[in-house]
């Protein structure tokens, strides 16, 4: 799975999101299977993963010896506010609350494709991730993919 593209729109005032046709047509294999939507674990936005993905990264998480404890308090933090959501025959998607408290959504949202899953931000917080003067984002992709070589271009 390899979704693409950033989209900009407006939630409703019960925090429902009109999917852009863009990306509801790379998400259409996927929409009967429903999709999970969960806090992020390094920034202040959610993530919407197909269902398919987000049992592939369960998979791995019921793994883990749950007699280690900072197994088990990781999988409860992991885990912690996931909802089960669908994406109605509108292509519309309702945010919980709690979510849309967690993220700072304020109206105006951010949709960022990952590859497998899909960041839901409050506009101004991408943006200003984004831009963050505090990130040379030059040296981090050196250091992140300067490694990999000839095999990236191949």
């Amino acid at each position: 799975m390899n979704l693409i593209g950033v989209h900009e729109l407006k939630a409703d005032e019960k925090a429902r999101i009109l999917l852009p046709s863009a990306l509801k047509k790379q998400l259409l294999p996927y929409l009967e299977d429903g999709f999970i939507l969960k806090r992020s674990v390094f920034q202040k936005c959610l993530e919407l993963y197909p269902m398919k993905e987000w049992d592939k990264i369960m998979a791995k998480l019921n793994k883990l010896n749950r007699f280690v404890k900072k197994n088990n308090d990781f999988i409860r933090m992991y885990t912690a506010g996931v909802r089960i959501v669908e994406i109605d025959a509108n292509g519309r998607l309702l945010i919980p609350k709690d979510l849309v408290n967690y993220a700072g959504i304020q109206g105006e949202i951010v949709l960022n494709a990952m590859g497998a899953w899909i960041e839901i931000w409050d506009r101004e917080a991408y943006e200003s991730t984004i831009n963050d003067p505090r990130v040379d984002f030059a040296s981090l992709a050196e250091e992140v993919m300067g490694s990999l070589g000839d095999d990236l271009q191949n």
